[in-house]
């Protein structure tokens, strides 16, 4: 692509522009001399009232020594100690939840095992008779009968 988008545009703009004006143009031959007169004024003021715009460019925003960035917080000099840690405190407070997480999670898991382990044990039918086919389909039937 040799034109960008935004080129594009203003392509058509400038098309569409030169169209109408020449559509205006013919037309305005046949206007009385008062009324071509007025548009004549009336273009003059449109286009010394054109706002120019300026093309500015962006300021750096990182300073870029040796193909890093780093927080210098405007010094050249390296961080003090205060700064280390406040650099390195928030990957050790990311560490220490994702750490407690894990834990509370996998004391959760296993105490959800636990509690179904107690119930196959302390009820009536051995566990043994859950994995029986048969016994399924009887309880199937009898949960049906009541």
């Amino acid at each position: 692509m040799t034109n960008s988008l935004e080129n594009r545009s203003e392509i058509l703009q400038d098309r569409f522009a030169l169209k109408t004006a020449s559509y205006l143009s013919l037309s305005a031959t046949a206007l009385p001399y008062d009324i071509s007169e007025r548009l004549r004024a009336a273009r003059v003021r449109a286009v010394s009232a054109r706002k120019i715009e300026v093309l500015q460019t962006a300021k750096s925003v990182v300073n870029n020594n040796g193909g890093t960035a780093a927080l210098n917080w405007g010094r050249d000099e390296r961080l003090s100690w205060w700064g280390r840690i406040g650099s390195v405190l928030p990957l050790v407070a990311l560490v220490v939840g994702l750490l407690s997480i894990n834990s509370i999670q996998n004391d959760n898991r296993a105490q959800e095992v636990a509690e179904v382990d107690s119930a196959l044990l302390t009820d009536e039918l051995p566990p043994a008779a859950f994995a029986d086919p048969g016994f399924l389909q009887f309880l199937k039937s009898s949960t049906q009968v009541q």
